[in-house]
C-alpha cells in the first residue's frame, strides 16, 4: 500500500474544480482551515526559527510527517532551502513536484504553495531585509502580501516607483 503524496495526489486534492490552480490553492487553503484541529501561523506543531545578518532575514520552518500546509505569497524573489526531508509541493507556475532534501530553489515573486510533508521538514527561506528590522510584524509587512489582490497592487506600486526613477534619470540626462 502505498503512503499519500505518490504523484498526482497533491494536485488531485488541491484541484477541486474547473478553477485556476491560483483558485484550487486557495480553496484548498479554506477547506483546511475548516478542518477540526487546524492551525493558521506560527504554532508549536511548526515551530519558526528566525535569524538575522546584515540586510537579511533567515526564517526557518520545521514540519512535522503528515501535514498538508498552504503558504503565503511572498513579494519578492528570494532562495529556499529544503534542509531534511521529503515534501509534495503544488504552485500555480510549476504544478506539482516532489522534492528530497538537500535542495534549492529561487522562488519568483507572488508564489503561494500548498504542501504535503512526507517526512519531517526543514525549510529555509532568505529574504531581503532593507531595514535590518527584528520586529516580526513589521518583517511580515516587508516580505508577505496578505492576498494576490495586495501583491497586484505592490507590483503596481514598485512599477510606478521604477517608472518614476527612470523618467527623472531621462529628464536629468536630457539638459
Amino acid at each position: 500500500m502505498s503512503d499519500f503524496g505518490d504523484k498526482g495526489e497533491l494536485q488531485n486534492l488541491v484541484n477541486v474544480g474547473d478553477n485556476s490552480a491560483r483558485d484550487n490553492i486557495l480553496s484548498f487553503e479554506e477547506l483546511l482551515k475548516n478542518v477540526d484541529g487546524s492551525v493558521q501561523g506560527d504554532s508549536d506543531i511548526c515551530p519558526l526559527k528566525h535569524s538575522f545578518s546584515e540586510n537579511i532575514y533567515v526564517r526557518e520552518i520545521s514540519i512535522p510527517k503528515g501535514m498538508f500546509i498552504v503558504g503565503k505569497i511572498h513579494k519578492h524573489e528570494h532562495p529556499n532551502f529544503l534542509l531534511k526531508g521529503d515534501v509534495v509541493v503544488f504552485t500555480e507556475n510549476d504544478g506539482e513536484e516532489h522534492l528530497s532534501a538537500p535542495c534549492s530553489m529561487i522562488s519568483k515573486g507572488g508564489t503561494k504553495r500548498a504542501l504535503y510533508s512526507k517526512t519531517d521538514l526543514v525549510w529555509t527561506t532568505v529574504h531581503h531585509n532593507p531595514t535590518n528590522t527584528r520586529d516580526l510584524d513589521e518583517l511580515e509587512k516587508l516580505v508577505i502580501a496578505d492576498s494576490y489582490g495586495a501583491y497586484e497592487k505592490y507590483l503596481h506600486s514598485t512599477k510606478s516607483i521604477g517608472s518614476k526613477i527612470k523618467n527623472l534619470i531621462i529628464k536629468t540626462l536630457s539638459k
